[in-house]
């Protein structure tokens, strides 16, 4: 963050030497609905474009020919990095060939960039799931962490778009603020979870569980990536009716129906809960978002 603030100040002084002309909006590529949603907090009137939804797994997305004219247009790529788009972004963006977002250039935002990820790994085996060595790229669910990137963002938006630079630094000034206020309500509002206990599946909401103190004493998986198996389940059965979490928690983009069995199992309710902003109006919003896990999560408590 201290990096990132001083060469705020830096593009700052760029920015005030050039009118801010509002000229045409940019145009800008979200790989995930996270960062299309924060694109459209700090940049107001680009037209963003965003490759996945909440029911997708971004782990897997189609280089449709749809995605690679989106990015061909970019002036901006907003992506996580960490290797969650390892399996399709290089193919998006070899075929693309947009020299505002290749490697190396600002117009290509990793946001794992500036964020200390947690649960790295030395190795990465693809057969048997999704392991990642640079950490758990769902960081976006610990809007302490959303912070980092936020800055991040608006400082490549000045840099690509210097003549509107202002603007953005005043956007991103607003949203810090607020975000914030939001976070210390939020923390209040969640204080009847901490400790307690959850079971999930992959790593989707760890940062969640981390950010609130609460406590995931089980995976659905057997191993990350790798989808649950009738043997493993089995398994958890005696462990859940023994620690007796909240909820037994699956993503939009997962199948029900290994949590729906251990729920029946084990009577702990199942909780399908959205994992990104959705196209729904109680997760429309990165705001939105924290605001519909946290009550359905004390709905539970």
């Amino acid at each position: 963050m201290k990096r990132i603030r001083s060469k705020f100040i830096r593009l700052a002084v760029i920015a005030l030497g050039i009118a801010s002309a509002h000229a045409n909006a940019i145009t800008a590529f979200a790989c995930e609905p996270e960062w299309g949603a924060l694109l459209k907090a700090l940049a107001p009137n680009a037209k963003v474009i965003v490759a996945t939804s909440a029911y997708l797994d971004p782990h897997y997305i189609e280089a449709r020919p749809s995605l690679i004219s989106a990015l061909r247009s970019a002036d901006i790529a907003v992506c996580t990095g960490a290797g969650l788009e390892v399996g399709w972004l290089p193919v998006l963006l070899k075929r693309a060939s947009n020299p505002a977002i290749q490697q190396g250039q600002p117009g290509l935002v990793y946001a794992s960039q500036v964020i200390n990820t947690i649960d790295k790994h030395e190795t990465h085996f693809l057969q048997t799931g999704h392991v990642h060595p640079e950490g758990n790229p769902h960081f976006h669910l610990d809007p302490k962490r959303l912070m980092s990137v936020a800055a991040l963002v608006t400082e490549r938006l000045i840099e690509i778009d210097a003549q509107n630079g202002i603007h953005y630094l005043k956007t991103h000034q607003q949203w810090h603020t607020h975000w914030l206020a939001q976070i210390a309500h939020w923390q209040q509002l969640a204080s009847p979870l901490r400790d307690r206990k959850v079971v999930s599946q992959h790593s989707s909401f760890d940062y969640l569980w981390h950010w609130l103190g609460m406590q995931k004493v089980a995976d659905l998986e057997p191993q990350p990536g790798v989808p649950p198996t009738l043997s493993h389940l089995n398994e958890l059965v005696s462990t859940v009716k023994q620690e007796r979490p909240l909820g037994i928690v699956s993503t939009w983009y997962q199948s029900p129906k290994s949590a729906s069995w251990l729920s029946d199992k084990t009577g702990v309710p199942a909780l399908s809960l959205p994992a990104t902003v959705s196209d729904q109006n109680e997760s429309a919003t990165l705001e939105a978002l924290f605001n519909h896990l946290i009550s359905e999560l004390l709905s539970r408590s």
